[in-house]
């Protein structure tokens, strides 16, 4: 080959190269996760999106504009991608606003708060925009566990006909979550009392001391957690485990003390690590229980595990490489660590206390022993490694890996409702056999 077609092929290279920097991001992806605390809308794509947003209040919308590109098939998805029954999104548009320019037009149902942030490539995923629209109206959700046990309590006691009228109507309700917040609860506004005969009065009802089970179902949305050779998903495993603990929980009493389970997701949605320890902490959980199906490099490893915190190294290497690997759920799950939570992340999880890791022990050894009566074990001892979403330093808390999905036998058992009510009942008989030998604090007796 002469010099002459040596500097023409240098040029094609050249030439192509330039085409191929000015041609814009492809999108690969779009998915949306629903979920009453919050939408997320995903853009996934080969290469960095650059945007413009505007969020309009009245009506709540929020247009976007994605730059350096084309409106192609897996944008148009987008569209039919929400659901009716979406709690935030009424509908997305999406159409070619420009020349390299598509435009987003998100309809929301209320007011929203919206963050927008982009994701680096990691495990599967490629670069990631992200959409979370968070209610700027959201539930109290010991308010609601609080009404709920009240209403419980109201249908056992037979109505009052003939109360006077001259008395205040108590707010039971009011004073339940006045003592919750450590704060008094506004006084009745009581008349003059008036001669009357006397009547025979029901008694108010009584809130008993609330026992409340954080369940934390591991992973959820953009974070599938393991996947097993048959194509199952820990975040679905784990999540329909939890719905049928929860059952048996919400069923249950400790000492004639109602029992509540409270789930730090109760759908397919993202939860960070140390909003879920932050949200058994608002509920003043007693007990903190995070349940997973994991992987291993081989699909040998079988039988379930229960972990404990530890404050010091790892009790076993494969603790330590379990710890690790559960760590990085934020980086796949998409944590905005431009919001400010990223700040109370690193103060919390330096705040674990020996008690608690004590009474962790205690509460998965009990575990443990009743999940070997209906299934194999990992290791015959609770094992401790430095796991974040284990940081709570006033509850005690285990992590409970139900079997290795990447083994394809127990793949086939967590799909089976047989094992998955057996593992149900297993995990609330070790929760009733640690509150008969650690009964619960003293406290405000409507939480």
């Amino acid at each position: 080959m002469n010099r002459r077609s040596l500097l023409q092929s240098g040029a094609l290279v050249l030439l192509l190269g330039t085409q191929h920097l000015a041609r814009g991001a492809t999108i690969v992806a779009v998915r949306v996760w629903p979920a009453p605390e919050y939408s997320r809308v995903t853009i996934e794509s080969d290469g960095e999106l650059k945007t413009k947003h505007t969020f309009v209040a009245n009506p709540p919308r929020l247009a976007v504009d994605l730059e350096g590109i084309e409106l192609n098939p897996a944008l148009k998805e987008l569209v039919a991608k929400v659901q009716s029954d979406d709690p935030n999104i009424a509908g997305i548009r999406v159409g070619q606003f420009a020349p390299g320019i598509v435009r987003l037009v998100l309809d929301l149902k209320q007011a929203i708060a919206p963050q927008v942030f982009t994701l680096t490539p990691v495990a599967a995923y490629q670069h990631r925009l992200v959409f979370d629209l968070y209610p700027t109206q959201m539930t109290d959700p010991l308010e609601a566990l609080i009404a709920e046990r009240l209403k419980d309590t109201h249908d056992t006691v037979p109505p009052i006909d003939n109360k006077p009228a001259d008395t205040a109507e108590p707010d039971p309700l009011g004073e339940l979550i006045a003592q919750n917040s450590n704060k008094p609860a506004t006084p009745p506004k009581v008349k003059p009392p008036i001669a009357a005969p006397l009547v025979a009065m029901a008694p108010v009802a009584q809130t008993d001391r609330l026992i409340i089970i954080a369940l934390d179902p591991g992973h959820g949305g953009e974070d599938p957690g393991a996947i097993g050779p048959g194509g199952t998903r820990e975040k679905d495993v784990v999540l329909r485990l939890a719905h049928r603990l929860r059952d048996r929980i919400n069923a249950a009493s400790v000492n004639g003390n109602t029992m509540r389970a409270y789930l730090t997701r109760d759908a397919d949605f993202f939860v960070p690590l140390h909003v879920r320890v932050r949200k058994a902490q608002h509920v003043k959980a007693d007990l903190f229980i995070s349940l997973h199906a994991d992987a291993f490099f081989t699909p040998r490893p079988q039988g379930a595990s229960v972990f404990a915190l530890s404050q010091g190294g790892a009790s076993s290497t494969a603790a330590r490489w379990m710890a690790a690997k559960e760590n990085k759920a934020d980086q796949v799950g998409g944590l905005n660590i431009k919001a400010k939570d990223a700040q109370v992340k690193h103060a919390l999880f330096d705040m674990s206390t020996t008690a608690q890791i004590n009474d962790s022990l205690k509460l998965g050894g009990v575990m443990l022993g009743e999940i070997g009566k209906v299934g194999k074990l990992h290791k015959p001892r609770v094992e401790q490694a430095s796991f974040a979403v284990l940081k709570a330093p006033d509850i005690p808390s285990v992590l409970v890996e139900a079997a290795f999905i990447s083994n394809p036998e127990e793949e086939t058992k967590l799909n089976s409702d047989e094992y998955q009510e057996q593992l149900a009942d297993a995990l609330m008989r070790g929760i009733e056999r640690y509150f008969a030998k650690n009964p619960p604090l003293a406290r405000n007796r409507s939480v």
